[in-house]
């Protein structure tokens, strides 16, 4: 494997893992018990999440999405 290629996969994997471990954070504040909101706050948090997604779609030239657990290359 190329030097690139080797750093490229190393920082994708560690990033990538911290954003799935980020989201999941936020699916944390689902628990109606302790926290407060609304239909228009989860729309939101969505939709942020999503236009971020679709802008990392449109980078690499990619129209597909992954979805796993843990994210391995």
């Amino acid at each position: 494997m190329s030097e690139k290629r080797e750093k490229f996969v190393k920082l994708a994997e560690g990033r990538t893992q911290l954003a799935l471990e980020a989201v999941r954070k936020i699916g944390n504040l689902s628990n109606r018990r302790a926290y407060e909101f609304d239909e228009g706050d989860i729309k939101k948090i969505t939709k942020a999440l999503r236009d971020a997604v679709s802008d990392l779609e449109r980078k690499f030239g990619s129209s597909a999405a992954s979805q796993k657990d843990v994210f391995k290359l």
